[in-house]
C-alpha cells in the first residue's frame, strides 16, 4: 500500500510538471518562434493604437462601412463568450433576428440577392471574415455613403480577397477590418 501511494504521488508530479509546465512553454515558445503574430493575437495597429485583430471579428455599424457577419458570441464578438448560441431551425429567437436582418438587408439593396454569411454567425461567433459575395452585396451602400465609384470600392474588394488557404482550403474570404481600414485609407469617411 505504502509503495503504491509513493508511485501514485510521484506520477502525478511527474505528469503535473511535464503536462502542466514543460508542454506548454515548448507549445508557448514553438507558437513564438513559428507563428509570433498569430500568437500574440493578430493585432493590427495604426497610428501606434491597436485597432483590432485580424482573427476576431468586430461589429461594424455605420453605413459608410462594411459590416461583419452576425456575432453569436455574446454581446457581438465577445471572446470570453466564444461558441455558437445552438439554436435550432425552428427557434423562434432565430427565426425572428434573421427575418430581421433580411428586412435590413433588403432594404439597403432591394434588387440583390442577400449572401447567407450575412444573416448567420458563424461556429464560433468570431469570424473576422466575409465571403466576396457579402462583400459585393455592400458595394453599393459604401460608394453612396463615401462618394465614391462602385468600380472603386469593387477594387478595394478584390485586393483584400484572400484564395483559399494553399490553392484547395477554405473558401475566397475577405477580413472585414482590413478591408475598412483600407477603405479608410483610400477614401476617408465623409
Amino acid at each position: 500500500m505504502k509503495q503504491n501511494l509513493r508511485i501514485a504521488i510521484l506520477m502525478t508530479l511527474v505528469t503535473t510538471v511535464v503536462f502542466g509546465l514543460l508542454y506548454p512553454l515548448a507549445v508557448t515558445g514553438l507558437g513564438q518562434l513559428f507563428f509570433p503574430a498569430q500568437a500574440n493575437g493578430g493585432l493590427i495597429v495604426k497610428d501606434g493604437q491597436v485597432v483590432g485583430s485580424q482573427l476576431i471579428g468586430q461589429p461594424f455599424s455605420s453605413p459608410a462601412y462594411f459590416h461583419s457577419r452576425p456575432s453569436g458570441a455574446g454581446n457581438g464578438y465577445d471572446a470570453t463568450s466564444s461558441g455558437s448560441p445552438n439554436l435550432g431551425p425552428t427557434n423562434r429567437q432565430l427565426i425572428d433576428r434573421i427575418k430581421s436582418d433580411v428586412e435590413k438587408l433588403h432594404a439597403e439593396n432591394p434588387s440583390a440577392e442577400i449572401p447567407v454569411d450575412l444573416v448567420t454567425s458563424s461556429g464560433s461567433g468570431l469570424d473576422p471574415h466575409i465571403s466576396p459575395a457579402a462583400a459585393e452585396f455592400q458595394v453599393p451602400r459604401i460608394a453612396r455613403e463615401r462618394g465614391m465609384s462602385e468600380a472603386d470600392v469593387r477594387a478595394l474588394v478584390a485586393q483584400h480577397t484572400l484564395g483559399r488557404q494553399f490553392g484547395v482550403l477554405g473558401e475566397p474570404r475577405v477580413n472585414v477590418l482590413e478591408l475598412n481600414l483600407a477603405l479608410d485609407a483610400a477614401h476617408p469617411k465623409r
